[in-house]
């Protein structure tokens, strides 16, 4: 469970060739809690319309809680406890679609994206984020060079970052200002 240090920052940040403060920034919109929960499992945040899809849509109807044809954010946990009873629901039903509806670690990465980060599958990727937010964050910088969004995040274009890193739905949310806030704070020396 260790925690990210500045030397892990600017490692990440001179092989994505950007600024520590664009880490940074993604860091603390993703995950402002950081990694972990309190008793030391990952950050989660289970996505009932990807599990959906990737079952076939057939818990829809039997447990519309965790599958759900529709993104909606009602059905998310209100605190960390919660998020992590629906992933150990989904998984009941299908462990490996839950691991990769699943949104893990300091950079909330999709477990379907496991193949982007490095890994062979998401139990793989999950496991090795269990070891600390170095490992998150070196999943996150595998996943930026594989995306194609290095220069995204050098030149700090953070809609179509923003796009390409959460979906259509980050526009109506705001991530994009909420980087850009968050970039202008670290970027100024903010802790």
């Amino acid at each position: 469970m260790l925690k990210l240090t500045e030397q892990d920052f600017a490692d990440a940040a001179a092989e994505i060739g950007c600024t520590v403060p664009a880490i940074k920034a993604v860091c603390q919109v993703e995950s402002p809690k950081g990694g972990f929960n309190p008793d030391g499992t990952l950050t989660t945040l289970f996505e009932a319309h990807h599990f959906s899809r990737l079952t076939g849509r057939r818990y829809d109807v039997t447990h519309p809680l965790i599958s759900s044809r529709t993104w909606n954010r009602a059905l998310y946990g209100r605190t960390w406890r919660e998020e992590r009873q629906r992933l150990a629901s989904a998984a009941e039903l299908d462990s490996v679609a839950a691991l990769m509806s699943t949104s893990w670690g300091r950079f909330q990465i999709l477990g379907s994206n496991h193949g982007l980060c490095g890994f062979r599958d998401a139990a793989d990727m999950v496991n090795t984020f269990a070891i600390g937010e170095r490992e998150q964050l070196q999943g996150f910088v595998q996943f930026v060079i594989s995306r194609g969004l290095a220069d995204e995040l050098r030149e700090c274009r953070w809609t179509p970052f923003s796009l390409a890193y959460n979906g259509p739905r980050a526009l109506e949310n705001g991530y994009p200002d909420k980087l850009a806030r968050a970039y202008a704070h670290f970027l100024v020396g903010g802790a």
